[in-house]
């Protein structure tokens, strides 16, 4: 066993799982943020839902993603980057906050680590 590679891989275990589900989790509460102001006016605009109604949908599915990364590393890394993928293409599609879109494609790189670190080499 590899314990440096098998110690980065449970940082990014947890990492991945929880905070999805943390964000997940504040799409009902906004106790962080406000997350419809994330969406670009042009999106919300072709939306047959208000943006509290979007968060209601978008939350559960992170939350799932979240409890994916940890009951199966591999598969939800991979959902876990390609969804920050997706959101930082929106904010830059958008034309709005770029920082966030920079951050999540940061995110993104990280989770697809997760995925790439062979569970084999661990053993």
């Amino acid at each position: 066993m590899n314990p440096a590679l098998a110690q980065l891989s449970t940082i990014l275990k947890f990492t991945y799982g929880i905070v999805p589900i943390v964000a997940g989790l504040d799409k009902h509460i906004n106790l962080l943020t406000d997350w419809g102001k994330y969406i670009p006016s042009g999106l919300l605009d072709a939306l047959p839902m208000e943006p509290e109604t979007l968060m209601t949908v978008v939350g559960p599915i992170e939350i799932i993603a979240g409890i994916l990364v940890l009951l199966r590393p591999k598969i939800g890394a991979l959902v876990v980057a390609i969804w920050l993928t997706l959101i930082a293409l929106v904010l830059i599609l958008g034309g709005v906050y770029f920082d966030v879109a920079v951050r999540d494609l940061v995110m993104a790189i990280g989770a697809y680590g997760l995925f790439s670190i062979n569970i084999k080499d661990l053993e």
